[in-house]
Order: structure tokens, then sequence, then C-alpha cells
């Protein structure tokens, strides 16, 4: 199979995860990726949870993004380094950076620089807040982002504080719309294109709903904890062995639902008649729904709930998320030297994999 990016050299610069998220899904998609690392090479290389990876500069936190790419050890503060930088310029379709707005001008190697020596480039610079405007400069992590974009201000439990997601969702996103955008510039090679990818922007416009709904409507969203804003029932309910996530987001779900937990008479009660009044009355709803589903375990509810064609989904731990037969039947996790996750699609029916493990520090320098 001939991968849509084959042939696509991409010469990265960045560190840590939005800007290597980026170049992995670029590789996937058949780009060849070299990793410029400084001499101390990738933080990321010293993080994870298997304390002997990291101090062997191979943290499970680095493969996860970095398997199949190849790793050069430059020193950019050295005229050696900018001279041996710039002649793989000449040669590459995409520069990928992620540091603080200005320091690649610093260096030498900025967007008017490079293009000059390599006249259909795609420059792609991720960082905190974009290269313009009051914050360019400021330095930026990914929980600094989650509470600034107001993704903290909605999680959580309404008596509680804003809580931030349990994975590093800023990076994460900014990593996807930079790769995006770099496949888009592809298709487009007459001249030399600059990308500015702000991950607050990028994050912001995942909250499509929240945004639009202050914008047009003038109602801010608030925390719900596990419920829906614009739905009841749904949301997380107990059952007598664990949680389970009902979406009865329609009328004819609804009606299901109060017929699969044997309560017909909740479908005509004044209190839950329509969405509206459902979602006036969501509390008191979701107390009589649980009291009915915490007499079973929770295979019997979503077996019933599955029969009657109620969206319905377990609650899962980490670990039983990754063993679902569901994952395993479409591969999503690659198994090479070290299991780790590919992406979220099919490509003509096949599993996108990285071609090789993750690289060890300068290994490709010749």
């Amino acid at each position: 199979m001939t991968l849509p990016l084959a042939g696509v050299r991409v010469l990265d610069l960045s560190a840590v995860l939005a800007g290597p998220f980026a170049s992995y899904q670029l590789h996937l998609l058949g780009a060849e990726v070299t990793k410029v690392e400084s001499p101390s090479g990738d933080l990321a290389r010293q993080l994870g949870a298997d304390p002997r990876a990291n101090q062997a500069r191979m943290g499970v936190s680095f493969q996860a993004q970095n398997a199949g790419k190849h790793s050069i050890v430059l020193d950019l503060k050295s005229s050696v380094g900018v001279a041996d930088f710039k002649a793989l310029v000449a040669d590459t379709d995409v520069v990928l950076e992620n540091f603080r707005p200005g320091v690649m001008d610093r260096l030498g190697l900025g967007f008017a620089t490079l293009s000059m020596i390599n006249p259909r480039l795609i420059y792609c610079a991720i960082s905190g807040f974009g290269q313009t405007g009051p914050l360019a400069k400021t330095p930026a992590y990914d929980q600094i982002i989650q509470g600034m974009s107001g993704v903290m201000a909605i999680t959580g439990q309404p008596d509680g504080e804003p809580t931030r997601a349990g994975f590093p969702v800023a990076d994460s996103v900014g990593g996807l719309v930079a790769a995006m955008a770099i496949s888009a510039a592809l298709n487009r090679r007459e001249q030399p294109q600059m990308i500015d990818v702000s991950m607050l922007e990028s994050l912001m416009s995942t909250m499509g709903w929240a945004v639009s709904n202050w914008l047009q409507a003038g109602v801010a969203a608030t925390r719900l904890g596990n419920e829906n804003m614009t739905s009841a029932p749904s949301g997380a309910f107990r059952t007598s062995d664990g949680l389970i996530n009902v979406a009865a987001n329609q009328d004819v779900h609804w009606q299901r639902l109060c017929d699969a937990l044997e309560q017909p008479e909740w479908a005509s009660d004044p209190r839950f008649v329509d969405r509206e009044a459902r979602k006036a009355n969501r509390d008191h709803l979701g107390v009589l729904i649980e009291s009915v589903l915490m007499t079973a375990p929770r295979a019997h509810w979503l077996s019933r709930l599955a029969a009657a064609d109620v969206p319905a989904g377990p609650v899962l731990e980490l670990p039983e998320a990754l063993a679902q037969p569901q994952l395993q039947a479409r591969g999503f996790v690659h198994a090479g030297a070290q299991p780790i996750a590919t992406n979220g699609f099919l490509y003509n029916g096949q599993r996108l994999t990285p071609q090789g493990p993750a690289p060890t520090l300068g290994e490709h320098n010749e």
C-alpha cells in the first residue's frame, strides 16, 4: 500500500508532545520524519512510568509518539549545527518546531531565512498562544492552556472546583491541528507556507457548542459533572457493580429506556414528558434511574439496553478500555518492539503503523 505522504520529508525540531504528536501522525501517513534533537535530547526521553527507561533516555512518554522516526543531534547554538541544519532544509518538505516565538529567528533559522533556502518549504510553528498577540512569548504548558481556554471551568462537579482533563488534551489537539494544516499545505506547493498553530485557539475551536451557546445565545456553560447539558437523561449512572453511561438524547431513546427499566409510567410523567422538562428535573430523574439500576450489575443492564436500542456503554478503566475486543479487532495497538497506540482511522481498510521503534538519541547521525 502506498501511503498518502510517502516521499514527504519532515524535519522535526519539536519536543515533548504537541509537535512530536503532529509529526507522528504524519509518519503514520507515510512521511519520513527526522527528529532534530539538542545534545541533551527531547525532555520526553526522561518522562514516563518506567524509571529505567527514563534513565536510558527512552522514556515511555517519548516512545508514545516517536516510533518510526529518525533522530539526529545538532547543536543549533553552534555555527556548524546551523550550517548542517540549513543543508538539510534544502532537501526537505516540512520544518516543524514548537519553540517559544522568536527563538528560531534568534538562531538565524526563522521562516524568512529557511524559505529563501527552500522556496517550497512548509514551515509549521506550534506555540501556546500563536506567533502574534500580547501573549505570544508567554511560556505555556498543557495545563495552563486548559485553564485559559475555559475547558477546566466547565469540567468537574457542579459543587466542586474546575478540573483538568486526565490527559494532555491541549497538546494532543494542538498536534492534530498542526498535522491537519501541514497535510493541507502539502497540496499547495507553489510558494513557501507558514503555519502558525496556537494551542489555545486549537483547543477552543473544539469547544464549538459551548462557545456558540455563549456567543449566540448568551448562555455560559457550567460544570455538570457527568451530565450532558443538551439533554437528559444523558450521563453516568451507578449500577450494583459499576458505572454505565446512558445517552437517551432523543425522545425515542427516552421511551425505550423507560420500557427497558420497566418503568413505563415515567414516559407520561409531566416532569419528564419532553427534553426541556427532563433537563429541568434532571437531578430527580437521575435518582429514580439509579434506584432501578442499582438492583442489578452493569452487565445485566448493558445487555437490556442494547436489546432495547438505547445508547449505553460501560465506564472503563484504561486497562479495560485497551483490552476491548473492538480495539483488538481493528489493530489499534501496534505490537512492535514496544506496544503503542496508533491513530483513529483506517486507510483503505488498513491500520497505519510506525515503520520501526522510537530512535535512540542521535541514532541516525551518520
